[in-house]
């Protein structure tokens, strides 16, 4: 029987919960709301955690308040969706109850669970019930209740906690009409719970669940499904340096086009290793730095695609000695891996200008916009590609602006892009544009001349109810949902993110929707269209705009995102 919980206890705890969540968040994926790709919570949950792991796996706290501290802030740090910001909230408000103390019996870990479902409450603006908030109240209360009893067996307390729990998630059905209207539970309050499970099975003295998965250094393809593959390439090259080079600019350049960067450098050469959708872009900007020796290139995607089926991953075997030298120096590049947000990146000897914009979109076309526009920095990211808090955060550190303006341009994104205010000397505003079409509006009423930050706030903010947004995209199964019959391969048109309207043809949906901004009597409307569009196709559908909108000014750019066919600005 488990009373107290020391900081070495606390850890096995996090590990399994991290392990529970890990082996199952393909489930908690699956209990999407909307038949479009993005169920994500699973995976932004289960990466958000396995952030602690990793920080964990590096120390040995004895005490309680040392482990807890630990986790609260990598959990911070690599927050992923509003799922992930609000688990890091729970987290981060235990930890703050449990400061000062060495270990913890039922009272206080109650009273820590409490708090943090408190400080969730409070962090988010809107918070609605029958959803993780829920969930995790009742649960906390329940333990509280059970404590404040005289219960003192740590594992009878998660055991009473986890049941009134699944009481609660039973009922988020009911609580929330999306929910409703799906016929499923809510998928954070499920990925908490499992949390949970998996640290009562710690306290337990279980073994903790196998799930295959390394580090995040490591791409452990096995492990991975498809929606975790952020950037389509794995990259490893070695450059001789030019005489005298420092590489920091490009270092802080890699950072905004991939993530798991690791660099290994000494007195003559550096070795790079990042995942990337722009592989090309990498070796390029690397030639300003020396002269490229050796590079492998392997897409992750088709290495997982070939995993799943049961076939040898194709792969390069001319830099394996490579990836094992950087693999054994990350404990030497820890700093800059794990502590970037404590950089300065931008070594230059400009003082530091008054704004900067940092946009996050996916697509080589959405980022040349953004970057005509004035942004400064680019995170990639975007529908079932949520950025990390530290990612957005190492972007803000990196442009030499005292003030810097992200725009999120996705609603699963905002939580995150605030949780950077306090991280950072910076002064962050967030911008909350759920859209592409939002951003962009917002980055074209930038005066960027402007006497003080509040007023170009307030500028861009504004501008964002002046942009009507509509998307296409596809359906992943069969479902009916708010009257419609939806099939698996469905085109499915968006209108301001509802389902405006599905079927097999993407010519009608772009037909209804250019008749519903004929409606809107637009003067301008913008089709950015994605990946899988050919131009011939997106310059035909522009022509259908006008003919549908003859007032209106219609453009087509190439916008390159994937998941939408198209996005579509109306204003």
């Amino acid at each position: 029987m488990n009373e107290q919980i020391t900081g070495a206890l606390f850890k096995e705890m996090i590990l399994h919960g991290a392990a529970a969540i890990t082996a199952r968040k393909q489930e908690i994926n699956d209990l999407n709301v909307f038949p479009v790709p993005d169920g994500d919570t699973g995976t932004n949950m289960s990466m958000t955690i396995a952030a602690a792991v990793t920080e964990l796996k590096k120390s040995d706290p004895v005490r309680v308040d040392q482990a807890a501290s630990v986790t609260a802030s990598a959990l911070l740090r690599g927050a992923r969706g509003n799922s992930g910001v609000i688990l890091s909230l729970l987290f981060r408000g235990l930890s703050k109850s449990l400061k000062g103390q060495e270990s913890a019996d039922a009272v206080s870990f109650a009273a820590a669970m409490q708090e943090g479902v408190s400080a969730a409450y409070k962090a988010v603006m809107k918070p609605a019930e029958g959803t993780v908030l829920t969930v995790s109240r009742l649960a906390a209360k329940r333990a509280a209740d059970l404590a404040e009893s005289g219960e003192k067996n740590l594992e009878s307390i998660f055991q009473e906690a986890l049941s009134d729990g699944y009481d609660a998630l039973a009922q988020t059905t009911e609580l929330n009409p999306v929910l409703k209207k799906a016929g499923v539970v809510d998928a954070g309050g499920k990925g908490y719970l499992l949390i949970l499970e998996g640290m009562l099975a710690a306290l337990r003295g279980e073994p903790i669940p196998e799930t295959g998965e390394s580090g995040p250094e490591k791409a452990d393809f096995a492990a991975l499904t498809d929606e975790e593959i952020t950037f389509t390439f794995d990259t490893v090259f070695i450059v001789r340096k030019k005489p005298g080079v420092e590489i920091e600019g490009f270092r802080a350049y890699l950072s905004t086009i991939g993530d798991s960067l690791v660099i290994g450098e000494d007195d003559e050469a550096f070795k790079v290793h990042v995942h990337t959708d722009t592989p090309g872009s990498a070796l390029n900007e690397a030639r300003k730095y020396g002269t490229l020796e050796l590079a492998k290139i392997e897409n992750m995607r088709l290495q997982y695609e070939d995993m799943s089926a049961g076939r040898k991953p194709r792969s390069t075997d001319d830099l394996e000695a490579v990836e094992q030298e950087l693999e054994s120096m990350e404990e030497k590049n820890k700093n800059h891996i794990s502590g970037e947000n404590n950089i300065n990146h931008k070594k230059s000897n400009e003082p530091p200008k008054a704004y900067g914009f940092l946009a996050v979109c996916a697509g080589e076309g959405m980022s040349a916009i953004f970057r005509d526009l004035g942004a400064d920095a680019i995170v990639s990211g975007g529908q079932t590609m949520n950025p990390s808090t530290e990612s957005l955060l190492n972007a803000v550190e990196q442009i030499n602006a005292e003030t810097v303006f992200i725009l999120p341009n996705n609603g699963n994104i905002i939580m995150a892009a605030r949780q950077c205010a306090g991280l950072t000397e910076k002064n962050v505003i967030v911008i909350p544009s759920k859209t592409i079409p939002q951003g962009i509006t917002a980055m074209m009423n930038v005066d960027f001349d402007a006497s003080d930050a509040a007023s170009l706030e307030s500028a861009m903010s504004d501008s964002l109810s002046s942009v009507h947004t509509a998307a296409i995209t596809y359906a992943a199964r069969d479902s009916e949902f708010d009257g419609f019959q939806i099939h698996a391969g469905d085109y499915l048109a968006l209108d301001e993110g509802k389902l405006f309207g599905t079927d097999a043809s993407l010519h009608v949906l772009l037909e209804r929707i250019a008749g519903a901004a004929a409606k809107l009597k637009a003067s301008f409307i913008s089709l950015y269209y994605g990946e899988d569009v050919e131009e011939p196709a997106a310059r035909a559908a522009a022509k259908m705009f006008e003919n549908i909108c003859p007032d209106a000014e219609v453009a087509v750019l190439s916008g390159g995102q994937p998941v939408y066919y198209y996005m579509i600005s109306i204003e």
